[in-house]
């Protein structure tokens, strides 16, 4: 939720001038900041890619993004087409009965990758998990690519009960934007999880370092690809750091990386603006390759799912993080 508070008094308004889509000053960016903050329209909210840096950029923990993508849904901003929001909504969210098992601790949300990316949750760093997976534990964010916040909030108690009737005390994110949700998101919004939600990075450094004796250096330089939602959430990000060095890979320094991240492409196509999808796209991998990496490292399935052929086009290997992860500790991850 927006902090007028926080952000009143702001004199550098980074949430904007650093954006990496639209090309803004500090002077239009205080007033198109005042116009949102006021009601007002503002071009910021037709050309916004719904990246979320915006929220990471800001200095003062506002949350401007929360702003923007609730003026855009009043406004009656359509950045979607309604037919595929209302398609994804109909396949994505909440239907039917929960079905309520019991789960041995530690628990797992897959969210809605189970079926699709089914292999990613094979071999030894998941056998000792029990799993939560299916549109019941989808986390909702998505809809944020397409200026419905009203979608999310209106399920996201739903999503916190589902999880919480399970019992669980800890629950293990798989998709970073699971992570988002519970760890920022619902704060954020006032509503209380009453559990605690452990990053997929956290998991794997934490099982890496008890099983340090089966590591084998993996001496690879790799870029990494780091998914919008973790603008929510950028404190886990030492794991990931911590995981490489356990396993020997270096991530090298680039342009693209860390803050000055840049999305995958695929949720400004989802917007329909193909030729800056391209653009950017264009930009990251180019990035990656002058950098002299080996391979792209994924946690965001979708991201994979995104960026894969054209990584792969170039010449680098297209991983996931939990399968790097398998590959040092001497497993062949399965081919999808």
């Amino acid at each position: 939720m927006f902090e007028r508070e926080k952000c009143a008094g702001c004199e550098t308004y980074d949430c904007l001038t650093r954006c990496q889509y639209m090309d803004i000053d500090r002077d239009t960016a205080k007033a198109e900041m005042e116009k949102m903050i006021g009601g007002e329209d503002s071009f910021v909210l037709h050309e916004c890619a719904t990246c979320f840096a915006c929220d990471e950029y800001c200095t003062r923990d506002a949350h401007p993004f929360d702003l923007i993508v609730e003026m855009q849904e009043e406004k009656g901003i359509q950045l979607v087409d309604q037919g595929m929001i209302d398609y994804l909504a109909d396949m994505w969210l909440p239907k039917g009965e929960l079905m309520v098992k019991e789960v041995k601790e530690p628990v797992m949300s897959l969210c809605l990758f189970s079926r699709d990316h089914a292999s990613l949750f094979h071999g030894k760093l998941f056998e000792d998990l029990s799993f939560l997976k299916g549109r019941q534990f989808f986390c909702l964010l998505g809809f944020h690519h397409m200026a419905r916040n009203s979608i999310v909030s209106e399920h996201a108690q739903t999503l916190i009960d589902n999880v919480a009737k399970h019992g669980v005390k800890e629950l293990i994110c798989f998709h970073d934007e699971c992570y988002g949700f519970f760890a920022s998101y619902a704060p954020r919004y006032g509503l209380k999880v009453p559990f605690k939600p452990i990053h997929l990075f956290e998991y794997l450094y934490n099982y890496l370092k008890e099983h340090k004796s089966e590591i084998k250096e993996l001496n690879m330089k790799i870029a990494y690809q780091r998914p919008c939602s973790s603008r929510f959430t950028p404190e886990k990000e030492h794991f990931l750091d911590d995981i490489f060095d356990l396993i020997g890979v270096e991530r090298v320094k680039r342009e693209y990386d860390r803050e000055n991240c840049l999305c995958c492409g695929g949720g400004i196509r989802l917007l329909g603006r193909d030729d800056l999808a391209d653009e950017v796209q264009e930009k990251n991998v180019g990035d990656m390759i002058e950098s002299g990496a080996d391979a792209c490292i994924f946690n965001c399935p979708m991201c994979y799912d995104t960026l894969k052929e054209k990584v792969e086009g170039e010449g680098l290997k297209a991983i996931m993080i939990s399968d790097l992860c398998r590959l040092a500790v001497g497993e062949t991850p399965d081919k999808e």
